[in-house]
């Protein structure tokens, strides 16, 4: 019997993306639906999710949600169906889904998100007519209130929540006095209800209230029960016990697979890694890069403290003294956008930095580059070191989290063993980062430890079979539904 889950995100790709949420929550209908489960999407109406829908009805009207007028729009992307939430008061702008042109949050980030999950309560709980569910799974602070709205309203019929953390880090805390134009009951003001800190805490209030709490990794599901991890919620996380569980992201093969990629310059595979050298040329051409056999290490990132890149920065001199160049591609903190240029100033021809974002690139690179650089300081999952798995482009990666659970140290018994599928370090910091690439650079130059590398991650299976599986199985336990 076929399992009906709603599943509600702030962003989903091919409609948005700003981060890996978009990836998941894109890619998680057909990872279930391979396993009996039959997802529908619930997405914010922004402009370019309007334009890609194509043909949509009105599936619901709202004369007030949280005051203002909205609909529900029903359609389809490809073969996954979709509802979304046009409400042009909150949806209908400029700029990115939480932030403005300028990068600063929209100061009405708390009701957007609140209507937004008010309205996935509304159609989970049957009050949509001709939509019913089984089970709800939200995504993010953005979407945790849903699980809130479900489970305190008084009227909400008994329905199964699953809660996914991408980010701890990225609560949706805000001001107590947000409270009272909530539309919740007055007893959902407690500790355990959305009351976190004092203030209202979106994220907090859908894993108090979920049935099972998920992470995008298991070790990061067990990192998030020390405060530096779990950033202020930890407690919460302990108290919760075996009801915060980790499934690992996969990535999609038919969007990242070197052998079938349009935006590469030369497709190939594990057997004929020859063939990356002409992508390595495209990037040398592209970044203006001199032209050589050594190394090109490559980031693709969010430039932010999180990601390590102030660490970066700092080991870039000695990157390029001991022969390696970088590209980089992404964008974030100013200041730390300002130091990279100012290093590409300093070594031209051996650093290129892009700032901003480009999905075609970022392929380009995972083809062309050696090694992908990812010294994060804590990271739920990571995909950037899946795409280098796939691309034969070795991830140096810090231990924590999904970099941890995917990557293989090339440790003497892991090499001795062939299995080893990239650099693993302990410890966010200069040494710890230099280290690393030297490393790198050890084993680059020997080739066929190196090509050794690269086919092991090459071959490695990260698609979303088994997470999908792993998905299903958590929503037949929750429903009691079998196969």
């Amino acid at each position: 019997m076929a399992l009906s889950v709603l599943s509600v995100a702030s962003e989903a790709v091919p409609l948005v993306k700003t981060g890996g949420l978009a990836d998941v929550a894109g890619a998680l209908p057909a990872a279930v639906a391979a396993h009996g489960v039959d997802m529908t999407t619930f997405l914010p109406a922004y402009p370019a999710v309007g334009k890609a829908m194509g043909r949509k009805r009105v599936a619901h009207e709202w004369d007030s949600l949280l005051g203002h007028k909205a609909r529900l729009l029903s359609g389809k992307i490809g073969a996954h169906k979709l509802l979304v939430l046009d409400c042009p008061t909150f949806f209908a702008r400029d700029g990115g889904p939480y932030s403005d042109s300028k990068g600063q949050d929209w100061a009405d980030n708390w009701h957007r998100f609140a209507a937004f999950s008010r309205a996935a309560a509304d159609i989970a709980s049957g009050r949509v007519k001709g939509a019913k569910f089984d089970l709800v799974h939200a995504h993010d602070w953005q979407a945790a209130m849903a699980i809130a709205y479900l489970k305190l309203a008084s009227d909400a019929p008994e329905l199964p929540a699953v809660m996914t953390i991408h980010n701890m880090a990225f609560q949706g805390y805000h001001d107590a006095g947000i409270f009272p134009r909530l539309g919740l009951p007055q007893s959902a003001w407690s500790v355990d209800g959305v009351e976190s800190y004092g203030g209202v805490g979106f994220l907090k209030a859908g894993m108090q209230l979920a049935d099972v709490i998920t992470t995008v990794s298991p070790s990061y599901a067990a990192e998030i029960r020390q405060p530096q991890f779990g950033m202020g919620l930890e407690g919460l996380v302990a108290l919760r016990g075996d009801r915060v569980r980790g499934i690992l992201n996969g990535i999609d093969p038919a969007v990242w697979n070197p052998k079938i990629d349009s935006d590469i310059a030369a497709s190939y595979d594990h057997r004929s890694l020859a063939m990356r050298k002409a992508n390595k040329r495209a990037i040398e051409k592209e970044f203006g890069l001199e032209k050589g056999d050594g190394p090109i290490f490559t980031v693709v990132s969010r430039l932010t403290w999180q990601k390590g890149m102030d660490v970066l920065v700092e080991v870039l001199d000695h990157l390029v003294g001991i022969g390696g160049r970088l590209a980089l591609l992404g964008s974030g903190d100013k200041a730390i956008e300002a130091a990279l240029q100012e290093a590409a100033a300093r070594h031209p021809g051996r650093i290129a930095i892009r700032i901003g974002y480009d999905e075609a690139l970022s392929h380009q690179l995972q083809a062309g580059a050696d090694a992908i650089l990812v010294p994060s300081r804590f990271e739920p999952c990571g995909l950037t070191q899946l795409y280098g798995l796939a691309y034969g482009c070795v991830p140096v990666v810090a231990r924590t989290g999904g970099l941890a659970d995917t990557v293989i140290d090339a440790n003497p018994a892991a090499l001795a063993q062939g299995v080893a599928t990239g650099v693993q370090f302990d410890g966010v910091h200069y040494h710890a980062l230099r280290s690393a690439i030297d490393r790198a650079m050890v084993l680059y130059a020997q080739p066929k430890q190196w090509r050794d590398i690269q086919q092991n991650g090459m071959k490695a299976d990260f698609s979303w079979d088994a997470s999908g599986r792993a998905y299903a199985d958590l929503y037949r336990e929750l429903t009691g539904k079998a196969a």
